[in-house]
């Protein structure tokens, strides 16, 4: 959609969020089908593009940088289990894995850039849905048919609890709640241009309560939380925007946008120890506390002029001011010989993060597109950011060119780069030191330890051919190499560096300060073969070969935890038209997934006894790898449509408003297969002696069903 894209992208078109099996309607989920997505964590969805964390992914609606649009999201991550964002608001959107344009910045891994749907202009309309996944209401139509003014608004209610009965494993026994909408009111006027008011937002809350099951009925079901605690988290997001788009002539338009967004999460631990008998020892020691809470405003601008008809710039800024309350505490509990003694008297809370305060992002660009022949197209431009929190400034070209040398062939390369902020609570993270600070302005140094970390910095490399054999069939081969640098890492010999934060449901606290030192680099090919829906049936084979490493204070090198090596995606299905009339509709389609296992390392059993958590050995991080990941998706659909019309004078036909069914059911995960997803440090309280170490299984069969009316 964004004409400045040249390569590394593809159009993200809504209907395939509901023909794709296993993507639950969730956008993120669906493009793990593409090349260069990993998507092995059944439990949560984050995008890891190209071997980069998730927290490197750029999630924009509406021109818009938004904060992660999951419910139960964990400070540092862009993903989750669940999507805040509904398909049945969304338009056709954008999906870019790499050297992407001047107008996306502040990310070095990729772009979601998403559009918001009007809602019908000419007459009313109604959704309701009931499935596993929640209820959920759409109205959307006319506001003012003779201006087009039109609104469109969803909610939705999480159903799972009143689905208990039906005992789905959804890989905790804990039940789930969160409610999330979206809406969008868009009013044209004759000569002041568009307007648009819109928002999405969402809450949710989970208590993981393990205290109250017996030992191997944890290991057996939990998936998404620790072993050893009760966890209380609560998590909101809410963003909401006023849009002004007007043409200033023919050739020229302008946008601005002022928005507000809001993120919270709390979270409270209380550690859970079983003696010999597997009797919970109470009273459970409180042993985390935390609030996370972050506020940005956002002015966005730009301007976009077809200056020839061969050439078309775009220039902006986007003017962010962040606003954070963060407050974490945590208890060391020391354990003795026996699992029961805990060392819990006189044990102080010690204070992680306190900070209270706000700083400024600034992020002007320039994007220039030009066709210099009928085969040669040029796009260039120059993004910069500035960080007032401790004066960060980048600039950073970016280039893009595309050949067609052959009639519906092209060669495609691209450069660029690419830098990114470190995610806002690590710069107020107050860790420990080896050095011994005394005083007041030495403790000040010690808190602010973190804050003048600089911004993690990349450079892309692109080289790609398309083939389009017809309007529907396409071939894309793309093979890339990315470098990263100014990488955080502890300021101590370590292998631990911030390249692999943000996958998982707990957060990267570090413990010592962090300089800007590590490397890393990511490399690989990948091949699609598609073929859109088009005479009743779509198909879709992506394959991806890479490598992820990064290097660690040590100067050691390590697989990144991203570094499955390889991926394979293998989808299609099938939509027939049945019935006397032809009017109803049954479909069919399936997925498999064949990828590299994920990364784990050896554990440092004595270390990890003494803080009750898996400590892995410093020489071997990563170097070892679960069993390759593979599953097998099924989705089956029925839609009945009960069209309604009259016949007018002279016998033309006008449809009124018609009502279609439609039943739905995921197969997910049809063969129930036990992906391994990572070990904790779990001992049995009744062999004390045994291995402490209990692998964590993803999620097994699940069936998901929906029942859906439009009217």
């Amino acid at each position: 959609i964004n004409e400045m894209t040249l390569l590394s992208s593809r159009q993200f078109r809504v209907e395939e969020t509901e023909r794709y099996p296993g993507s639950r309607q969730d956008p993120a989920r669906m493009a793990s089908n593409f090349a260069g997505v990993q998507g092995t964590n059944d439990t949560r969805n984050d995008i890891v593009i190209r071997g980069n964390s998730p927290a490197s992914t750029l999630w924009r609606l509406e021109d818009i940088d938004i904060p992660n649009p999951n419910h139960f999201a964990v400070p540092g991550s862009m993903g989750g289990p669940v999507s805040i964002i509904n398909n049945k608001y969304l338009g056709n959107s954008d999906f870019l894995t790499g050297a992407f344009p001047a107008m996306y910045g502040n990310v070095n891994g990729g772009v979601f850039d998403l559009k918001m749907r009007n809602g019908n202009q000419e007459r009313f309309e109604n959704t309701f849905q009931f499935g596993v996944l929640g209820t959920e209401l759409t109205s959307e139509g006319p506001i003012n048919k003779a201006s087009r003014a039109s609104y469109i608004i969803t909610y939705r209610y999480s159903t799972l609890d009143m689905l208990q009965g039906l005992n789905l494993k959804i890989g905790t026994d804990a039940v789930p709640k969160y409610q999330d909408m979206g809406f969008r009111i868009n009013v044209p006027t004759k000569k002041a241009g568009t307007f648009s008011l819109w928002g999405i937002g969402g809450k949710s809350n989970i208590d993981i309560v393990v205290s109250d099951k017996l030992f191997e009925d944890i290991q057996n079901n939990e998936s998404y939380g620790d072993k050893n605690r009760d966890q209380y988290f609560r998590t909101n997001m809410g963003v909401a925007a006023l849009s002004h788009v007007i043409a200033l002539n023919k050739n020229t338009w302008m946008k601005t946008s002022l928005a507000a967004s809001l993120q919270t999460v709390n979270a409270n631990h209380d550690l859970i120890i079983r003696d010999t008998n597997s009797v919970p020892v109470s009273p459970f020691p409180k042993i985390l506390s935390y609030k996370f809470e972050e506020q940005k405003s956002t002015l966005a601008w730009f301007i976009h002029s077809k200056l020839t008809t061969k050439s078309s710039i775009r220039g902006g800024f986007f003017a962010v001011r962040y606003d954070e309350n963060l407050y974490d505490q945590v208890k060391i509990i020391g354990l003795k010989d026996s699992l029961a003694q805990l060392v819990t008297d006189s044990v102080p809370w010690k204070v992680r993060e306190n900070y209270k305060g706000n700083f400024y992002l600034l992020q002007p660009y320039i994007q220039w597109k030009y066709r210099m022949t009928e085969l040669l197209t040029l796009s260039a431009g120059v993004y910069s950011q500035h960080v007032t929190l401790n004066n960060q400034t980048t600039i950073e070209p970016r280039i893009g060119i595309k050949w067609n040398f052959r009639e519906n062939q092209s060669i495609n390369l691209g450069a660029g780069l690419h830098s990114q902020m470190q995610q806002t609570y690590v710069y107020f993270a107050i860790p420990d030191t080896i050095q011994n600070f005394g005083g007041v302005e030495a403790n000040k140094q010690r808190i602010r330890a973190n804050e003048e970390l600089g911004l993690t910095k990349s450079s892309h490399f692109v080289l790609g051919y398309d083939r389009q054999f017809t309007q529907n069939f396409r071939i894309k081969l793309e093979s890339y190499f990315q470098t990263l640098w100014n990488v955080p890492v502890y300021a101590v010999s370590s292998g631990v560096s911030l390249i692999n934060s943000g996958a998982t449901f707990s957060r990267f606290m570090p413990i010592y300060s962090m300089k800007n030192t590590g490397t890393g680099r990511n490399y690989g090919i990948e091949l699609t073969v598609e073929k859109f829906f088009s005479k009743h049936y779509f198909f879709l084979f992506s394959g991806s070969l890479y490598d992820s490493k990064y290097t660690g204070s040590n100067g050691k090198t390590y697989n990144s935890d991203f570094n499955g090596n390889f991926i394979l995606n293998a989808l299609g299905g099938i939509e027939y038209p049945i019935g006397k009339k032809k009017k109803n509709t049954i479909g069919s389609s399936t997925k498999l997934t064949y990828a590299g296992g994920r990364r784990y390392s050896p554990v440092d059993i004595d270390a990890s006894a003494k803080i009750y958590d898996v400590v892995p050995l410093e020489s071997s991080i990563n170097s070892q790898r679960f069993p390759n990941y593979f599953r097998w998706d099924v989705r089956v659909s029925f839609k009945i449509n009960k069209s309604r019309f009259k016949v007018v004078a002279d016998g033309v036909i006008v449809p009124l408003r018609g009502i279609t069914h439609e039943f739905a059911v995921d197969l997910v995960n049809v063969l129930n297969i036990r992906n391994v997803l990572a070990l904790s440090y779990s001992p049995d309280p009744k062999n004390l002696k045994g291995d402490p170490l209990v692998k964590n299984y993803q999620l097994g069969f699940l069936p998901l069903f929906y029942y859906k009316i439009d009217f």
